[in-house]
């Protein structure tokens, strides 16, 4: 490996830093970014791996989140000075490639390093000749709403349709409404397959089951895990399944879209934590405010940190509101990110006729929520 690879190390300039530091300068071209300046520098700077310490000031779960997001395809190796297994959970979830503990598996420090630059060159050659989008760097889109009838099931399939429809993506949706399911009514599909079948080879699981498992909607090819629509199959669907499903998902696909249903349990839990964008969808009325002063309060008990990564999306938008957009800006402190026009009569012919929105790529005659969310979608995609 030639000396001109450069490995950015975070942290403080201690003990452990002197001990890493000194074991890959031999290989590697060093650079120190303290953590309080990471913000700024992850900004400024084109990296591509980077060795993050463990710090007892800052929380590296949100240092991890916030260097994703600058840099989603940023390459993560978490280093702690001792064995910690929740933590090491935690942030592979929050998107670190690998962890190490130093001093006990130094001798592995170079060998992981040279693996990493041998990846990410090998992704990038892939890249360059399959396509727009990266593989293997998959993001997780999850759409969630603590108030039923807010339309969270139709607008999250209808993005995933969107965005399959108008880029090359690798794009899969995951029906997480395990009692009722909802997505196969908007998406025109029925399956006797579900995403319960992949319970059996959720310990080995790859993107050859996942395929297998998934329908593909007709006109978008969309590839879609439906919902058991069955109580007591639910039951058996735990955290521990969807970590390991979003895993192998994110190294399949490029966008995972996943409808998380109203109540909170273990399940939509663990997608809230591991999902690398919140949509937050809501209509203009009080009782929705409320809803979402509720849901903050819950998210900060169970520790989900949705800080710049949570958007709010407005959904049957019209004159007869309670309320406005503008209105709604002076009580949330989130970004709103789409408008989606109220359109029951468009929606309601479709649903009837078995049909999907969204049937081909660049379709003239849109019905309006279609349209606000293809521009949401292009947009995003610019």
């Amino acid at each position: 490996m030639e000396k001109s690879q450069r490995i950015v190390i975070i942290g403080e300039e201690n003990d452990q830093y002197k001990l890493v530091a000194e074991s890959i300068t031999e290989s590697f071209e060093v650079q120190l970014i303290e953590t309080r300046y990471v913000r700024n520098e992850v900004k400024k700077q084109e990296l591509n791996i980077a060795i993050l310490l463990n710090s007892k000031t800052e929380n590296p779960i949100d240092t991890i989140h916030y260097m994703r997001k600058e840099n989603p395809n940023l390459t993560i190796l978490f280093i702690h000075d001792s064995q910690d297994f929740e933590l090491y959970r935690d942030v592979i979830r929050a998107g670190a490639t690998d962890f190490l503990v130093i001093p006990d598996e130094l001798p592995l420090l170079n060998d992981k390093l040279n693996s990493m630059f041998l990846q990410r060159k090998t992704m990038t050659e892939l890249a360059a000749t399959s396509g727009t989008f990266q593989r293997g760097s998959g993001q997780v889109f999850a759409f969630y709403s603590g108030k039923g009838g807010s339309g969270k099931t139709f607008l999250s399939s209808l993005f995933a349709q969107t965005l399959k429809l108008e880029s090359t993506a690798q794009v899969l949706y995951i029906d997480l409404n395990l009692q009722y399911g909802g997505a196969e009514t908007f998406l025109g599909m029925e399956s006797s397959r579900s995403i319960i079948d992949l319970k059996p080879v959720i310990r080995e699981i790859n993107e050859h089951h996942i395929r297998n498992v998934a329908e593909k909607e007709t006109h978008s090819k969309l590839d879609v895990l439906l919902s058991p629509r069955d109580a007591e199959l639910a039951e058996s669907i735990d955290s521990e399944f969807i970590e390991s499903l979003l895993k192998a998902c994110r190294r399949s696909y490029d966008f995972v879209i996943v409808d998380i249903p109203s109540y909170m349990d273990e399940v939509g839990a663990a997608v809230l934590e591991d999902a690398d964008r919140v949509y937050y969808v809501m209509t203009l009325d009080t009782p929705a405010i409320k809803g979402l002063k509720h849901v903050e309060v819950l998210f900060q008990r169970l520790g989900i940190i949705t800080n710049d990564r949570m958007d709010i999306v407005i959904n049957n938008s019209g004159s007869e509101n309670e309320l406005t957009k503008k209105d709604l800006e002076k009580f949330v402190k989130y970004p709103i990110t789409a408008q989606i026009r109220r359109d029951a009569k468009g929606v309601l012919s479709a649903i009837n006729q078995g049909n999907p929105i969204r049937k081909e790529p660049k379709e003239k005659k849109l019905i309006p929520a279609a349209k606000d969310i293809q521009k949401w979608v292009t947009s995003m995609l610019k």
